[in-house]
């Protein structure tokens, strides 16, 4: 699996840091804060993408991986009525440490970045996290944090977990649009980070859907 990517190197004070973005941030990707759970919504590209983003961030421990989409129209079905408030994501290895409050002020001294290609393993669809009682014995590291600031929500993780759940993406990615138009009376199709899945530390769901149509 190949993304194109820009890369960009910010300091900060005695600090450097590595920002990564997709080359081509898609454009039919949102992500919406709905106070008791989180609701991402793609289509088949975008899916793909984040897989490819997921997978990214379980190999790079000292990068900060960030999707910019909150600015993005929202899909033309299936919002609720209390659309939420639309963030950015960044993905990052619990080992970075880094401080979320620091983030806007990197956000806004990045530039046009440096294309490059990441070759990236093939996200296998039968990956699954691990079942039954030892998912309640992981360690703190693998299990996902969040923080939320700037508009902007912050995915903590390690590369085991970030790897392992890479698979939620590639399923809506291939199976959303072959359900979607066969089933008109209910046209959702969806995956879900549950708090039953011992993947969620300080975290909240997330709801992630597939979108066909989108707001002009």
């Amino acid at each position: 699996m190949e993304l194109p990517v820009a890369i960009h190197r910010v300091r900060a004070g005695a600090e450097e840091f590595r920002v990564v973005r997709p080359g081509r941030p898609p454009t039919h990707a949102v992500l919406l804060d709905h106070d008791r759970h989180l609701d991402l919504y793609l289509d088949a590209s975008a899916a793909r993408t984040l897989a490819a983003l997921w997978m990214l961030a379980a190999r790079s421990p000292h990068s900060l991986i960030h999707l910019p989409v909150r600015a993005n129209r929202l899909p033309a079905h299936g919002v609720p009525d209390d659309v939420g408030f639309p963030l950015d994501l960044v993905l990052l290895h619990h080992s970075l440490q880094f401080a979320p409050a620091r983030w806007k002020g990197l956000r806004r001294r990045l530039g046009p970045g440096l294309p490059q290609t990441a070759s990236l393993p093939e996200v296998e669809r039968e990956q699954t996290a691990v079942a039954g009682a030892a998912r309640h014995h992981r360690e703190n590291h693998d299990l996902f944090h969040q923080h939320l600031h700037a508009e902007t929500l912050f995915m903590t993780g390690s590369a085991k977990v970030f790897r392992e759940t890479a698979r939620h993406f590639l399923d809506v990615a291939r199976e959303g649009p072959v359900y979607v138009p066969t089933h008109p009376r209910r046209p959702c199709y969806e995956t879900v980070f549950h708090s039953n899945d011992g993947i969620l530390g300080n975290a909240r769901e997330i709801r992630v859907e597939y979108c066909d149509q989108w707001l002009p």
